[in-house]
């Protein structure tokens, strides 16, 4: 007898009605998320496609998904899961390692630190102080610290986290993010920085893209640009941040059940991507087509995300997550500014 041929994991349901009409809800999520972030009015808002698909999501899940999740379920969750890890992995063709330069040193430095300072805060508050869970705090602590929703996002498969905790933390990314996109420019007067060091603290300190962007622009081009690029450092610091915390959740059996170190094959393909951009010159036309692939990878996720989670579930959460990521929220701009500053002298003095 002839042996029947194995599918890969992510391609089995590929064909079958539940696959193919769950990818149709959540295409037509995302794209409808991504129509009303380009209009005019919601571009002031900061509000990326991203957020905006979450949202969506939610108020699907939560009303007529139901009725529909028996024939949609499989294109669902392939969205929520195999496409969030191509979306993160194609996120490297929007980074290059030359891109440090315009900051120098010292804004790889400040990122490095903010990650690591604001993590560890993270774990302390939220488990120690907060006595939150593990996952809720990783989750968090992501976000804050690192890139805001892509980052949580990235982080839940290696925490494997539930997916009303995954919405909690990219709430309360949302919340604070969108108050540091309209404060920090407010703050600007008071903050005796040049415009350059107020977008690399912008950057440094914000947590989503889209956000850091409104905060950079509101001061000016050059602040903006300042903030991009050392937002993207923080976005490279991704990867290693990844496998660093598969390892030490492996090692204390938290990831698995055989606490074997599971290193995340798109943390390292999104290293190889970003690598491979910063030596190869990619036309701008292709660049351009598969960020905008990218985009609606990340957007389906979103939108997925968002329809598999129960509010009952998030209200379960109580007050303590809100209370972590303020307490993080504070630590970037007191702690970030001051950690800024230091650094900045640190390299001037030196």
């Amino acid at each position: 007898m002839l042996q029947q041929r194995k599918t890969l994991p992510i391609f089995q349901n590929i064909g079958n009605s539940s696959f193919l009409l769950g990818l149709i809800l959540i295409i037509t999520i995302a794209c409808i998320s991504q129509y009303l972030s380009s209009l005019s009015w919601v571009k002031t808002t900061g509000l990326s496609a991203l957020t905006i698909a979450i949202l969506l999501g939610i108020v699907i899940g939560n009303t007529f998904f139901n009725h529909i999740a028996t024939h949609t379920v499989s294109g669902v969750d392939f969205s929520k899961n195999t496409l969030l890890r191509f979306g993160i992995i194609c996120y490297g063709f929007r980074i290059t390692f030359q891109q440090f330069s315009s900051v120098g040193w010292s804004g790889v430095l400040i990122a490095t630190v903010m990650l690591a300072s604001t993590f560890m805060l993270a774990m302390l508050i939220g488990i120690k102080l907060l006595k939150l869970d593990k996952q809720t705090a990783i989750l968090i602590g992501a976000g804050s610290s690192i890139c805001g929703a892509a980052a949580v996002m990235a982080a839940e498969p290696i925490v494997k986290g539930q997916a009303h905790k995954v919405a909690v933390a990219v709430a309360t990314v949302v919340v604070f993010g969108t108050i540091a996109m309209f404060l920090y420019p407010l703050l600007f007067p008071y903050l005796g920085l040049s415009e350059q060091a107020y977008g690399v603290f912008a950057g440094s300190t914000i947590h989503e893209v889209a956000q850091v962007v409104v905060a950079g622009k509101n001061i000016s081009e050059a602040a903006a640009s300042a903030a991009v690029i050392e937002k993207m450092l923080r976005v490279m610091l991704l990867a290693p941040f990844l496998m660093m915390l598969s390892i030490t959740l492996a090692k204390k059996g938290d990831n698995t059940s055989k606490a074997k170190i599971n290193i995340p094959w798109f943390a390292v393909l999104f290293i190889l991507v970003a690598l491979f951009n910063s030596l190869v010159t990619i036309p701008n036309s292709i660049l351009d087509l598969i960020n905008s692939a990218d985009t609606l990878f990340l957007t389906m996720a979103m939108a997925a995300l968002g329809v598999r989670t129960h509010l009952g579930a998030i209200r379960q959460a109580g007050i303590k997550p809100l209370l972590l990521a303020g307490s993080l929220f504070i630590f970037l701009i007191v702690g970030g500014y001051t950690i800024n500053l230091g650094i900045h002298h640190l390299f001037i003095n030196g």
